[in-house]
């Protein structure tokens, strides 16, 4: 219950975990986070919230909803989707069709998590500390993850990270093995929100 009127505007931005719906992949529920109308559809009004809400910036959260959404938007959008609805909006049903190269594979084409890959990175390219990446690990895994002729994947991948490396950083500059588990399970744009909130 909202006592004092900030409350209430802070407690309205921050969207509540979808009810979790049977047979939903982990990266439909990474992407659920965005969804504010909770209708399946994340506008590019939605993702410039959540980018807010999570701790980026205005400018920069305006920038990577039009990147996200013109990348993404196309290649969800169901053959029979209203007529009106803009060609930016994602849907997330169809999100594993956004898959894109040099990726690391921790999701599989269906977008369902796969921890082996998870497990596969940290012991390939955490050397400082097992179960953490140091801003070069990073780097390397970027690097290392890179397939030949896919240079639109591989920025993809790299503003990724290299987002979430900025956002998730541990007080020593590593990102922990548990908190990109929470980017791949869905989780962790809640806990960014609930800190920043």
């Amino acid at each position: 219950m909202c006592i004092h009127s900030f409350d209430c505007v802070r407690d309205a931005r921050v969207a509540p975990a979808p009810a979790p719906v049977a047979g939903m992949t982990e990266l439909q529920k990474h992407v659920a986070f965005f969804d504010r109308e909770h209708d399946g559809i994340v506008t590019f009004d939605e993702t410039y919230q959540g980018l807010k809400e999570v701790g980026i910036g205005a400018v920069a959260a305006k920038a990577s909803a039009a990147l996200i959404n013109a990348a993404l938007g196309p290649k969800t959008r169901p053959d029979n989707a209203n007529s009106s609805s803009s060609r930016m909006d994602i849907y997330i049903q169809n999100i594993q069709k956004g898959k894109h190269g040099s990726d690391t594979g921790a999701y599989d084409a269906e977008g369902r998590f796969v921890p082996a890959k998870l497990d596969e990175m940290f012991t390939k390219h955490a050397k400082t500390v097992p179960n953490a990446l140091t801003e070069d690990e990073l780097r390397e895994m970027l690097k290392a993850n890179r397939e030949s002729n896919d240079v639109s994947g591989w920025l993809g991948a790299k503003a990724e990270w290299e987002m979430l490396y900025k956002l998730a950083k541990d007080k020593d500059g590593r990102l922990p093995k548990d908190t990109v588990r929470a980017v791949y399970d869905g989780a962790l744009f809640y806990q960014l929100a609930a800190k920043k909130g």
